[in-house]
């Protein structure tokens, strides 16, 4: 039987084929094939190399995403299990050759869901995790200064996530931290992944310890953030740990993880916001997104503020330098009439 780099390997030597079948929204431009993203959108975000060393590679500049044919082939389908997937990839590599792909795409619709939107495909996932309180999840942020994220029901644990190194192929599981990622309607657009070593050592061994799946751009992972109504003033920023250390020292204020500076500065600001306080790390592409966002925010006649930590992110701070010293920096940068609202007296 295959492995799974032997599996992605037999892919990429029929790449364009494997593209034309499960990405059929796109075309072919010179030595690539061009879509909107793995959910086989319209659009030219995602590149698949066709040809060369990098042959079956593939790369996603809006998410930053990237691996080899067999990833595109579980995110195309929906599929969880790497026995689902490697499945897959053997019942295409085993059809015939002769009929043109689209014919054969044609007849395979009605049992092969290829198009099945990135939200319900990262729902899927999120619905086989459980409720994060007392579990290895937990412990992990407890270590970090986080001791209320069990109460964000955007945060659940997976006790054996599936993962894939993208340059052996080799296939494993570990628990998982596991993120909603949900628009301004609270409906799930993708999830977040943070591998956890399975004896409590914090992050998991292994070569990247996190990932998202879904649709990320304009989107967020929300803490204390209400579906409907006005959301006059929040608070917006990258990595889960540093916005959740705010949210720890300031839990009634709505706040959002946006996981990376270019999804930072692609954040959809929320209807009725009047302030937006925008939480970055202290590097250049932090920057980034903080710029983007504020250009982005005052447009909307949105007051864009920013919040600076005094190391390198919130969490660091927290963990460091005690929770009364991140309120007493927080303190100094709100505005008067949010830090009355939702700092301690």
């Amino acid at each position: 039987m295959l492995s799974a780099s032997q599996l992605a390997d037999r892919l990429a030597r029929d790449a364009e084929a494997v593209c034309r079948y499960y990405l059929s929204a796109g075309h072919r431009a010179g030595n690539y094939w061009v879509v909107g993203d793995d959910a086989n959108s319209k659009g030219k975000s995602l590149y698949v190399h066709l040809c060369g060393p990098r042959k079956g590679r593939w790369a996603d500049a809006a998410t930053t995403q990237y691996g080899d044919l067999l990833d595109l082939v579980r995110e195309s389908c929906g599929l969880v299990d790497f026995r689902d997937v490697a499945d897959e990839a053997r019942r295409f590599l085993n059809e015939p050759q002769s009929r043109p792909v689209s014919s054969r795409r044609e007849e395979s619709l009605d049992s092969l869901p290829v198009e099945r939107p990135a939200g319900e495909r990262a729902t899927r996932l999120f619905r086989m995790t459980q409720p994060l309180s007392g579990t290895l999840a937990d412990s992990y942020l407890r270590q970090r200064g986080i001791l209320r994220a069990s109460l964000h029901p955007s945060l659940r644990f997976h006790a054996s996530c599936y993962y894939r190194d993208l340059v052996s192929g080799r296939t494993s599981s570990y628990p998982a931290l596991i993120a909603a990622v949900t628009d301004q309607a609270g409906a799930i657009t993708g999830v977040h992944r943070t591998w956890l070593d399975p004896d409590g050592g914090g992050k998991a061994r292994v070569d990247d310890p996190r990932r998202a799946l879904g649709g990320l751009l304009g989107n967020a992972v929300r803490f204390r953030f209400p579906v409907d109504g006005l959301v006059p003033v929040v608070a917006a920023g990258e990595g889960l740990e540093s916005m959740l250390s705010l949210s720890h020292v300031m839990p009634d204020m709505p706040i959002v993880s946006a996981l990376t500076a270019n999804h930072l500065a692609a954040f959809r600001p929320p209807t009725g916001c009047l302030r937006l306080y925008v939480a970055a790390d202290a590097d250049a592409a932090g920057r980034h997104g903080i710029e983007g966002l504020s250009r982005r925010t005052q447009a909307f006649g949105i007051l864009p503020l920013v919040l600076t930590p005094e190391l390198g992110d919130f969490n660091e701070d927290l963990r460091r330098l005690g929770p009364e010293r991140l309120i007493a920096n927080l303190r100094a940068q709100l505005a008067q009439e949010d830090a009355q609202v939702f700092l301690p007296a």
